[in-house]
């Protein structure tokens, strides 16, 4: 007895691949329950279909050697449980996924899966100040430079003005208080990307406590540092804002300018590549993968984790 093949076929044997590409598509943007309450089908069937359409998105998209990576981690579960992601910056791609924490061995792993031909070829290295990514990827990458992301940079700005909220709040006393008293987000936030009630509650706060609104003011300029190409003109931003600190007792900042001084080379690294490396382009990919982990809630199977994640930004098969 002869058996014909045919290639319409999934690899399940019980559907068509069009079938199994229909599955797969949709699992891109709803829950499996979903997507097998809508096709009538059961809960593993659709699950082992999208891992399917997942494997041949990878297969049709190979990683190519990065030459500017990013990279970061993401929480799997609770008790401090994480997983790095490496992402190749240029090509806006999650390229590995793995790891079992944050230390030096976790992020050894990504390369030496890579390779040694292809770390030789990576020429910037975008992160936080975790001391284990650094020391990975200058044991790894001798021709690569480290450059410091700068949406961490700033949360460690914000983390210097909410220190300094916190102690105004237990400095005042009586009716002062209601100003700061739920000011947190308004605070902490852009002034463009907040409503009108914000924004008035915000200069109402800044109205009547002046230290808090020498540090939104403090705040608000250091993101000049960000648009200078030149790093003689970005330095001497620097030292006039850390100038601005003299006298002002705001010591949570002062702590903070002494952190940008320590990191000055990674902080400027990206000193005139603004348009070349996609800066916001990791903080995209975290809500993305948060939106993926709420979809995915209650799947215990990392590996199909894994494959959601590399594939998010991948076109669709």
């Amino acid at each position: 007895m002869k058996t014909e093949t045919l290639a319409w076929l999934a690899k399940t044997g019980h559907h068509s691949e069009r079938f199994a590409q229909r599955i797969g598509r949709r699992c891109r943007e709803a829950s499996i329950k979903s997507v097998a309450d809508e096709f009538l089908l059961h809960w593993d069937t659709v699950k082992a279909l999208d891992i399917q359409y997942m494997q041949r998105q990878l297969a049709d998209n190979p990683v190519k050697p990065p030459r500017v990576i990013g990279k970061d981690e993401i929480s799997v579960r609770k008790g401090h449980e994480y997983r790095i992601i490496v992402h190749d910056l240029e090509r806006r791609r999650p390229i590995w996924f793995g790891g079992e924490d944050r230390t030096i061995k976790s992020m050894d792993l990504f390369y030496e899966a890579l390779g040694i031909e292809a770390c030789e070829k990576i020429e910037l290295g975008v992160m936080d100040m975790w001391r284990a990514f650094e020391q990975s990827f200058q044991a790894h990458c001798p021709n690569g430079k480290i450059a410091y992301d700068h949406f961490h940079v700033s949360k460690h700005l914000n983390a210097a003005i909410d220190e300094i909220r916190r102690a105004e709040y237990k400095r005042i006393d009586g009716d002062k208080r209601r100003f700061i008293k739920g000011q947190r987000y308004n605070l902490l936030t852009n002034r463009e990307n907040l409503d009108r009630e914000g924004k008035f509650e915000l200069d109402r706060l800044l109205k009547a406590n002046s230290r808090l609104n020498k540090a939104y003011l403090l705040k608000e300029s250091f993101d000049q540092l960000w648009t200078y190409s030149s790093t003689t003109w970005a330095r001497k931003f620097f030292d006039g804002w850390k100038k601005s600190l003299r006298w002002q007792r705001l010591g949570p900042l002062e702590k903070f300018a002494e952190m940008v001084e320590r990191h000055w080379d990674g902080i400027i690294a990206l000193a005139g590549r603004k348009d070349e490396i996609p800066m916001g382009f990791v903080e995209g990919m975290n809500n993305k993968i948060r939106a993926i982990q709420r979809r995915a809630y209650g799947i215990r199977d990392e590996e199909y984790l894994r494959l959601k994640v590399l594939t998010s930004t991948l076109p669709p098969w």
